[in-house]
């Protein structure tokens, strides 16, 4: 369905998680609720956890997203890996942090489109980059070393995946790619995954360009990154977070050319400031993404860091007077 209603019209993706989620300012209590409460090591700033410990929170955000307009929501998955969560010694939770946090978005998704039948909304299933790469080592003084494999990234994506397609979700979003070897290991994840059940969901890739050398960190310039995960059949491949809406537009048109994809845009609300806030207006946000409407380049478009609600809804008043970019199919 997604798939013949991006040819009608650009879709919406919602805006920050995190951003909503910092401005409740969370008690390390309320993070641990009564499950965790004598967990050996703090939680504080485990925002994934909320879909456990603060359901109707993460709830909320959803329904204030699709209320906003966005006709796709992210589950609260972003770093729910048990590569990520050993972090917080929560590994073992892996599977019911995407499986609840799957559910609950669905349950608010399905809830909004019987609302409004000619308008369905749907769940995609946040994945983010994991807190290690494969790539590159952490250690400059023994540049052969990794701190994580190619192997268990695979591991963790796939719990990952079965997680948020046994939750419900309707497509599979690997986002914030910045090595895209991270990438590779949860496109194959979703791919053997996928198999195993012999189904099939819409899966949409994003990188991250880090700075102004147009580059992901592990070095990848916009051509090379696009180039190295199309070898499966995506939805869409386009960039979000580390940049605002004006420093990504070049990257977005180079893509734009190339890809036999549909494209996607979720920058942050600006650069952060000196505070490591985010200080764009949606007002300007939404000026700043007519751009990318006016010149065809996106069909999915949406905010990361720094967005809230306001910007969605401006954003999606935007996107509805704007006609999508037609694939350049002749790159397939």
């Amino acid at each position: 369905m997604i798939e013949t209603i991006l040819k009608e019209r650009i879709l919406v993706l919602d805006g920050a998680m995190g951003t909503m989620i910092q401005r409740l300012e969370f008690t390390e209590e309320q993070f641990r609720a009564d499950r965790f409460k004598d967990h050996p090591c703090p939680l504080g700033g485990n925002n994934d956890l909320l879909s456990i410990t603060q359901p109707d929170t993460i709830k909320n955000i959803h329904e204030q997203y699709l209320l906003a307009g966005a006709d796709i929501i992210e589950t609260n998955t972003f770093s729910s890996t048990s590569i990520a969560m050993a972090d917080y010694q929560l590994e073992s939770l892996a599977y019911e942090l995407n499986f609840e946090s799957a559910k609950i978005a669905k349950q608010v998704a399905q809830k909004i489109s019987a609302e409004n039948l000619d308008k369905p909304r749907f769940v995609a299933g946040s994945i983010g980059p994991t807190n290690k790469t494969a790539s590159m080592s952490p250690d400059v003084n023994d540049p052969g070393f990794r701190a994580v494999s190619f192997d268990e990234l695979f591991d963790a994506y796939h719990e990952q995946v079965s997680g948020l397609v046994e939750g419900g979700v309707d497509l599979l979003l690997v986002e914030t790619v910045f090595d895209t070897l991270n990438a590779k290991a949860a496109l194959f994840a979703i791919q053997q995954y996928l198999e195993e059940k012999k189904i099939n969901l819409p899966i949409m890739v994003s990188g991250t360009i880090t700075d102004k050398s147009g580059r992901t960190l592990s070095g990848q310039t916009v051509e090379a990154f696009a180039i190295s995960v199309s070898h499966i059949q995506l939805l869409s491949i386009g960039f979000n977070c580390a940049l605002g809406a004006t420093q990504l537009i070049p990257y977005i048109k180079r893509l734009s050319k190339t890809t036999p994809f549909h494209t996607s845009v979720h920058p942050n609300a600006g650069l952060p400031n000196a505070f490591g806030e985010y200080d764009q207006s949606p007002k300007e946000m939404a000026t700043l993404i007519e751009q990318y409407l006016d010149q065809n380049l996106v069909n999915i478009v949406g905010g990361c860091c720094g967005t809230t609600p306001d910007h969605i809804r401006l954003i999606v008043d935007a996107a509805a007077k704007a006609k999508p970019r037609i694939p350049n199919k002749t790159h397939a």
